[in-house]
């Protein structure tokens, strides 16, 4: 299943905040096949990284959009060792 990153831009949020907000993609999740994996927050850049596997882009989009924080940019990664 292939992975992905998104950016989020101007979420200047408290590690708690984005705990919260993780728990909505998680919801919005269920049935579509997206698994949202780790998120990272740079809290003094207002950005924050989430990682995702889903079966194509648009399903992963559609999670965050659900979730009510659509991300900025998302691109499809592969991990290196």
């Amino acid at each position: 299943m292939p992975t992905y990153m998104d950016v989020h831009e101007g979420m200047h949020v408290t590690l708690q905040q984005l705990m919260e907000a993780h728990k909505k993609d998680v919801e919005a999740q269920k049935g579509t096949g997206v698994e949202y994996v780790r998120y990272w927050l740079d809290s003094k850049a207002g950005k924050v990284f989430c990682l995702a596997k889903g079966p194509n882009k648009e399903a992963v989009e559609a999670v965050h959009r659900t979730a009510g924080h659509p991300a900025n940019e998302l691109y499809e990664v592969s991990e290196g060792s």
